[in-house]
């Protein structure tokens, strides 16, 4: 693992940290954490969501046999009402 350092957080910005984090029952460092890896995650998704759109635009995407996305969800949706 890696430690970070921040320098120069102004104290209204620790202070509303610390407020976040204490209404979570977390300490900072761990609400801090939490903040990180949403962030990361995030951009994990908005590079998937450009590979996907970029594979689009070059012509990929579902060829014509595939299922119809539209029955697919209607057919989940029907078994899991039963």
């Amino acid at each position: 693992m890696v430690v970070l350092t921040i320098r120069d957080v102004p104290d209204e910005v620790r202070d509303a940290l610390g407020q976040d984090a204490r209404e979570r029952g977390q300490s900072l460092q761990a609400f801090l954490l939490s903040v990180l890896k949403r962030q990361a995650a995030y951009s994990r998704n908005r590079q998937l969501l450009a590979d996907v759109e970029r594979d689009l635009a070059e012509g990929g995407g579902a060829g014509v046999d595939a299922p119809d996305a539209a029955e697919l969800l209607e057919q989940e949706r029907t078994n899991r009402a039963e």
